[in-house]
């Protein structure tokens, strides 16, 4: 009876009463409560000089008088990289992606993050790296221009700050902080730049040497389909290289996902060479054309899968003189990308022997940002080249990195020739060849099979550093391997490939790999036995061998040189360990195919154009193939020179 009356008693109620009942439960305006936390956060929208604004977030250490800030521009959501009042601790607050929580811990920066234009909570358009205003740009703004102004606004309207900024960030941050140096504000006081892209044409993120990287196209689906990021990639199968494989060209599958309405997948499908859309946006080329004004630490990681070229063409830009030099840092560690933020005593397999990341954060970025940042500022005894010798586990300093030069200088080049017989020494050996068949229907993996795309399984992060022995087993893989060492190798810089060969093709990549090839033993790390560590490696696309603004075909049965270079090293090769060059014409699904048959955009290549070619590699005599190393000091001759 009970019941029948209170559903009556319902029946009897307006529907305004129905909703005024369901909305009481909720109140018009929620305040939480943060009288425990250690950091206050603020909120606003910064006016841009052609009045968009842009969403800042400011988390202020409560209390803090007097404090530098650090701000970080960024297509990542800034409300997500800040916590967002997730926890009432600082340092919680700022676990993740660009934030080194660790800088923060006692309350002696203010921290800055802010959406760039048409990203999150930002207003404008969104345009990816977009360029310097100019022939790419015809709007009044840029990175340049909106960090100068959210610089002088931040420095005229946190009365808890001292007035100096500081910029820092990785990737594409990495990029927004090295736009910040383009006439920079007077208030911003340091940069430190963390894998920036660069060139993303030459060896960043979107080719590298005209091989299209196209296991970011769900990268750029997501980033760049929306503003906040709200439409998914999707995958009807768990493994990249059939997913790759069975969607045809890298023109085909962003078809058939829809990409043609993506503005910037229509750039790439109209600028497959390095013509001028690539050429006036390489930072490294607009860091030249001016004064470095800023002290500027560079971060680059050796293992960088993502941006491995971008930090150390930018050093290679701005060390021009002892000037400039002087308001310069590099840091050259052991790491993925943006592994310096994480722990960092192994990446992969491949112990470290330290936690490198602390040591970076700690001894590297904190005093160069207090230095230049604090009010009562410490010295600054950091050396402005400081370098992880992998293979030797060790940090080196000096006051700038060595180039090679023939003679007189602390590094030279030494030529490593590819052998008959699949050797490799410092002599160019006898005449010969070596072949093998590609083939695009059976491309080679870059790593083992199946490569799957879940985040929870993926070896995206340490791929640089897998075993290469299955990749070395196929007979479309060309392996050329030395004597053991007798005494350490030790190299510093860009090895250089030259390579010749002949194709019954008009096109085709190259993919040069330098691998250290473990002894068969070794003590404490018995998985470590025969490991063959990839040191630097790298692919060309051969239409772009002459120039890489305008692609010419292959003479097929024609002998052809193909020279290019290799990401920076610093290794040691130890007694007992070999070295390898490694020789294969594709890397799949990381690079799209080349289908070989001459087409015009291999964007757009159809199924039938892709064709097996008979590749010959040339071994010793006039036109030998050889990696150019650069070596440390003069050793004695190795066994394989003998």
């Amino acid at each position: 009876m009970r019941i029948a009356l209170a559903l009556l008693a319902l029946l009897m109620w307006s529907p305004q009463q129905v909703l005024a009942q369901a909305a009481a439960d909720m109140p018009e305006k929620f305040e939480r409560v943060t009288a425990g936390f250690d950091y206050d956060l603020r909120t606003v929208e910064i006016p841009m000089r052609d009045g968009v604004k842009l969403h800042t977030v400011i988390v202020l250490p409560r209390g803090g008088r007097q404090l530098p800030m650090l701000l970080t521009r960024t297509p990542y959501d800034a409300e997500g990289m800040t916590g967002h009042l997730r926890s009432s601790h600082l340092v919680d607050a700022l676990e993740g992606y660009d934030n080194f929580p660790e800088l923060f811990a006692d309350g002696r920066y203010i921290r800055v993050v802010q959406d760039i234009r048409g990203k999150y909570g930002s207003e404008g358009a969104y345009i990816v790296n977009r360029p310097l205003r100019g022939p790419l740009n015809d709007s009044a703004t840029d990175h340049a221009t909106d960090t100068w102004d959210t610089v002088d606004w931040l420095s005229r309207h946190v009365p808890e700050s001292n007035g100096k900024v500081g910029i820092l960030g990785i990737s594409y941050d990495g990029f927004t902080s090295l736009m910040a140096l383009v006439k920079p504000h007077p208030a911003l006081k340091a940069v430190a730049a963390m894998n920036p892209m660069v060139d993303n044409w030459k060896g960043d993120d979107w080719f590298h040497n005209g091989a299209f990287r196209q296991i970011n196209l769900p990268y750029i689906y997501s980033q760049v389909g929306t503003r906040a990021n709200s439409v998914t990639w999707w995958d009807d199968t768990p493994d990249q290289y059939t997913l790759f494989l069975r969607g045809g060209s890298a023109g085909a599958l962003a078809s058939a996902r829809g990409m043609e309405d993506i503005g910037f997948y229509r750039k790439l499908l109209a600028h497959p060479a390095y013509d001028a859309f690539w050429q006036q946006q390489a930072v490294d080329r607009v860091l030249a054309q001016q004064p470095l004004e800023v002290p500027t630490m560079l971060v680059h990681s050796l293992w960088d899968q993502e941006d491995i070229y971008g930090a150390m063409a930018v050093y290679r830009a701005l060390a021009r003189d002892e000037a400039e030099r002087a308001r310069l840092w590099l840091v050259m560690g052991p790491w993925n990308h943006g592994g310096e933020q994480g722990e960092g005593s192994a990446l992969g397999a491949i112990r470290l022997g330290s936690d490198t990341s602390r040591t970076f954060v700690h001894d590297m970025l904190r005093p160069f940002l207090d230095h230049f940042l604090q009010d009562q500022a410490p010295a600054l005894s950091l050396a402005h080249v400081n370098a992880f010798r992998t293979g030797e586990n060790r940090w080196e300093s000096m006051s700038e990195l060595p180039r090679a030069c023939a003679s007189g200088c602390p590094v030279q080049p030494r030529r490593l020739y590819l052998q008959p017989g699949m050797r490799a020494g410092f002599t160019p050996g006898a005449t010969g060849q070596a072949g093998y068949t590609a083939d695009p229907a059976k491309p080679v993996p870059y790593l083992p099979l199946p490569i799957l795309t879940s985040e929870k399984d993926s070896a995206w992060g340490h791929w640089l550093v897998t075993d290469q022995r299955e990749m070395g087993a196929r007979p479309d893989v060309l392996s050329f391997v030395t004597e053991p060492l007798t005494q350490p190798l030790r190299i510093t810089g860009m090895p250089q490939v030259e390579l010749t060969v002949s194709t019954s093709a008009q096109d085709g990549d190259f993919v040069v790999k330098l691998i250290d090839v473990y002894p068969d033993a070794v003590p404490g790390q018995p998985e470590m036995g025969g490991y063959q560590l990839m040191v630097a490696a790298d692919i060309l696309r051969a239409r772009y061998r002459q120039d890489p603004a305008r692609p010419v075909p292959m003479t097929p049965g024609q002998l052809t040189p193909l020279k290019f270079s290799l990401p920076q090293a610093h290794h040691a090769f130890l007694p007992g360990h070999r070295l390898m060059v490694q020789v294969q014409s594709s890397w799949f699904p990381l690079y799209d195919r080349n289908p070989q048959r001459w087409v015009e955009n291999i964007f757009q290549a159809k199924p039938e154009d892709y064709l097996p070619a008979q590749i010959t590699v040339q071994l010793g005599g006039p036109q030998a193939s050889a990696l150019i190393l650069p070596v440390e000091g003069v050793p004695a001759p190795l066994p394989a020179d003998r």
